[in-house]
């Protein structure tokens, strides 16, 4: 593919999602930005969030880890059943009743200001770390596919990646979303198909001989009965549901687009349609994976390698660019794109939503003074993202998704803990404690994570480590915590 037909079609994609944006931007306000008036459908928001939910890391990573990983993955994914169910039922309800705008609205009304503070200060950290990963990933397969050869330096690639989704977010915010989502949804899945398609059409694989083929592979294993290894079924599966859990229920960006529906009882219809989906594409990413090694073996294609091992998150963009048709190869970028922004923008307006609900305290001012705040502080944060993506463009060394939830298991454990502990128990918390406990939990989670092949008799921990954080954190804060004779807020809660 030539520069400039990607260059076309990454042109003609956004003019798309700019065409979008003006048509569902008009008279925005608050309302719309943050929680689109709370008048949206719920299968709207179902099928949105599935972009919104994966990413470039999806699209990319998890087809790539099938060699090394098989399909292990699809533990955590059964998991993340377990953990939407929890949060339909138990966290949903909890914010409709409180009628939240900022989830973390209700750390002050059951805690106090410093537990309140500290875990919009969490999502703010975890959500960028989350969103530069992902843009990082998109950003460094443009380079290669683009603009290396027109010798256009990787910063600027980021910049005008992340400008772009700027100008069409800044000013309808979740409303335009919704839309947009809607649309780059819809793009993504049809990339998929169509690749899984091609690649079978290729392989010269009709459908019952693609599901034989993915069934005989010992790629496509998903139970693993050792303990100790990370790949271990129990370990992953509940890993899956506590990072649901936390990455979704806790996380402004996912329960934003929830508490844009009519009502509960539509939310809750929205995240259950919306896990089964979730559950169908992953396996269709897993299916992509294994049909990519086998077209690579079947070629006698060298994959990329790094110290005597296969880069996973290389090799369907290797694979797409340099040796799959024309058509292909175009599919791939629009898919990628699709994904990625889809994700992105709404990453984008839920650290707007939550530095001017949380910090700013925006609805203290008249509308027109909240729009130049709102549209001052989305540009602040893109300025944030450019700057943690160039910082990580010389630190990725494995697989993105698990570098991933890596960083989710420090950033979101405090969260985990903060909420449980104000769910599932009725004691108040001495509040300036607060902050230097959801420091030192991470910190003890590091030092166990690295020591833990000698100090736990070669255990390595995975996915779980998000769940030792939390733990950690639920024990600090109970050792700075005391009883509560009366706490109207803990009966909301509870």
């Amino acid at each position: 593919m030539s520069p400039t037909l990607i260059l076309s079609l990454i042109a003609g994609y956004f003019l798309v999602l700019i065409v979008i944006a003006v048509l569902t931007s008009r008279g925005a306000t608050s309302a719309s930005f943050f929680v689109a008036n709370r008048d949206a459908p719920w299968y709207m928001v179902a099928f949105a969030m599935i972009g919104t939910s994966l990413s470039g890391v999806t699209f990319i990573s998890v087809p790539g880890m099938v060699q090394s990983q098989s399909w292990s993955y699809m533990a955590v994914v059964f998991g993340y059943m377990v953990g939407y169910l929890v949060i339909g039922t138990v966290l949903m309800p909890l914010y409709y009743r409180l009628r939240l705008v900022s989830i973390y609205t209700y750390l002050e009304q059951r805690f106090g200001f410093w537990s309140y503070k500290t875990g919009a200060l969490f999502f703010l950290i975890s959500r960028a770390v989350g969103a530069a990963f992902r843009l990082y990933l998109v950003a460094g397969v443009l380079q290669l596919a683009v603009f290396d050869g027109m010798g256009v330096p990787f910063a600027v690639t980021v910049t005008a990646s992340i400008l772009l989704i700027y100008l069409y977010t800044f000013r309808g915010g979740l409303k335009t979303i919704l839309w947009t989502d809607t649309f780059q949804t819809l793009a993504m899945l049809t990339c998929v198909g169509v690749s899984i398609y091609l690649i079978s059409s290729e392989l010269h694989l009709g459908l019952g001989e693609l599901v034989k083929t993915v069934k005989e592979s010992e790629m496509s294993r998903i139970y693993f009965s050792d303990f100790k290894d990370d790949k271990f079924f129990w370990k992953q599966f509940a890993s899956g549901a506590f990072i649901t859990i936390v990455m979704t229920g806790l996380d402004q960006d996912l329960m934003q687009k929830n508490l844009s529906c009519r009502s509960l009882q539509d939310a809750q219809k929205n995240m259950f349609w919306f896990t089964l989906t979730l559950v169908f594409v992953n396996v269709l990413f897993l299916t992509l994976g294994v049909l990519l090694y086998q077209y690579a073996a079947s070629k006698g294609i060298a994959l990329p390698m790094k110290d005597g091992k296969v880069i996973g998150d290389n090799v369907f963009p290797m694979l797409a660019t340099t040796h799959f048709t024309l058509f292909a190869g175009i599919i791939f970028i629009l898919g990628i794109i699709a994904v990625t922004y889809a994700s992105a923008d709404s990453a984008l307006t839920a650290l707007t939503t939550s530095f001017c609900v949380d910090f700013v305290l925006i609805e203290r001012f008249p509308e027109a003074r909240q729009t130049r705040i709102r549209q001052l502080t989305h540009l602040a944060f893109s300025v944030v993202l450019i700057v943690i993506i160039l910082i990580f463009r010389a630190l990725n060394d494995e697989s993105l998704i698990t570098v991933l939830f890596k960083a989710a298991g420090y950033t979101y454990g405090p969260l985990l803990g903060l909420f449980s502990f104000g769910i599932f128990t009725r004691r108040m918390l001495r509040e300036p404690a607060v902050l230097p406990v959801c420091i030192i939990a991470p910190v003890l989670t590091y030092i166990l994570n690295y020591n833990s092949v000698e100090w736990l008799n070669g255990y390595k921990f995975g996915f779980e480590i998000l769940l030792v954080n939390g733990a950690l954190t639920f024990l600090g804060l109970w050792s700075i915590s005391r009883r509560a004779a009366v706490n109207p807020a803990v009966e909301v809660a509870v």
